[in-house]
This record gives C-alpha cells, sequence and structure tokens, in this order.
C-alpha cells in the first residue's frame, strides 16, 4: 500500500477522542468545505505533510500499547474524513488486532460502502452530524447531507447505539437552539442515544 498523507499523529490524548487515551492520527482530505474548519489543512497541499503506510504507523504508535491495554484506548482516526481511506484502516486494524480501541470521527458524508465497512473495523464512532436540516447544513459546509442521513441511520442499525456517538453543534450565525432542539429530537427517534451537544468557539 502506498503511504497517505496525515495533518497530524498526536498522542496521549485523553478523554476528547473516545475511551482512555488515544492517539489521534488525522488524514488528510475532506468532502466538506465547512465555514469554521478547525483542521483547513485536511484539504491544502499534501506534499509537505508527514505520510505513512499502516505498518509505518502502526510502528510509530505501539510505543503507547501497555497505555492503550491499561485504559481500553487506542488510535482515533480523523482528519479530514478517515473514512475515505478505508482500505488504510482495515489493514491497520489487522496489525494492531483486538487489543487496542479504534475510534472513528467522521462526518458519514461518503459512499455507503465505506461505512459499512468502517462498521467491521471501527470500535466507536464519533459523528459530527453539523445540523440535519438540509438548508443549514448545505450553507455550513457547501454539501447535501443526504447521504449523512441514510448513513447514519444504517450505521445505528449495523452496530447498535452504544458504539455511535453524535455531536450536534450550535454554530453561531448558522443554526439556533430550535434547530438543534430538532435534530436532537429526530435523532432520539432514529434510536440514537448518545448525544453531544455543544457549541463552536468562533474565533475571530
Amino acid at each position: 500500500m502506498e503511504p497517505v498523507p496525515f495533518i497530524g499523529v498526536v498522542r496521549h490524548r485523553i478523554g476528547v477522542d473516545g475511551v482512555g487515551v488515544t492517539t489521534l492520527a488525522a488524514f488528510h482530505g475532506c468532502p466538506l468545505r465547512c465555514r469554521y474548519c478547525l483542521n483547513a489543512a485536511c484539504f491544502g497541499p499534501a506534499d509537505r505533510l508527514q505520510k505513512h503506510t499502516p505498518e509505518s504507523l502502526y510502528d510509530e504508535v505501539r510505543i503507547d500499547n501497555l497505555y492503550f491495554l491499561a485504559t481500553g484506548g487506542g488510535v482515533c482516526f480523523g482528519g479530514g474524513e478517515p473514512l475515505l481511506r478505508m482500505g488504510f484502516i482495515e489493514r491497520f486494524r489487522t496489525l494492531c488486532g483486538n487489543g487496542w480501541r479504534l475510534t472513528a470521527e467522521t462526518s458519514l458524508n461518503v459512499q455507503r460502502d465505506a461505512v459499512l465497512r468502517a462498521a467491521d473495523a471501527i470500535d466507536d464512532f464519533i459523528v459530527d452530524i453539523k445540523d440535519l436540516n438540509p438548508d443549514i447544513y448545505r450553507r455550513y459546509t457547501t454539501r447535501s447531507n443526504r447521504r449523512v442521513v441514510y448513513n447514519l441511520r444504517c450505521l445505528v442499525d449495523k452496530v447498535g447505539p452504544d458504539r455511535v456517538t453524535v455531536r450536534v453543534p450550535l454554530i453561531p450565525n448558522y443554526n439556533t437552539d430550535a434547530d438543534c432542539d430538532r435534530t436532537v429530537l429526530a435523532l432520539r427517534e432514529w434510536g440514537v442515544t448518545r448525544i453531544d451537544r455543544f457549541c463552536y468557539v468562533v474565533r475571530k
């Protein structure tokens, strides 16, 4: 497998990327263009970024194997959009086995096949839903959320609600508390039980 670009690999994260001690491995590449993107490097030039094969990433992060095993942690794949790199993640799962917990921070705005493959390779999902209102979603991301809605419902049905956390942000100048209420209500109707509601902090 050819090396793929990463915008960063960050060790010793606690309580933000899943269970236990985690290493965040953030892929380059994203289908969205969010107005308040925190990782704009994910769709910028990739020529100067660090690159990894699954084997080289495994060699880099296994230094924390004891932390992962002791805390139930592991690697969180983010980005960018990690589900665009399912071949990489599946190979990494083969290398690390089931001792590490793998998490994906995803928008789910990808092909359905990637979500089905992820359901077999990933332990936990953190889904950044933005807003379920299609007009708000498009204004904020410049993309449609039709895939997101379909993929989320399929994912919850396939892996169960205990493996999916959905983030519902209040996005200044784009949605309101009432919009977030409607998103949360719809999520609960779909069987989502783990909902992280918060407010974006916009830096001027």
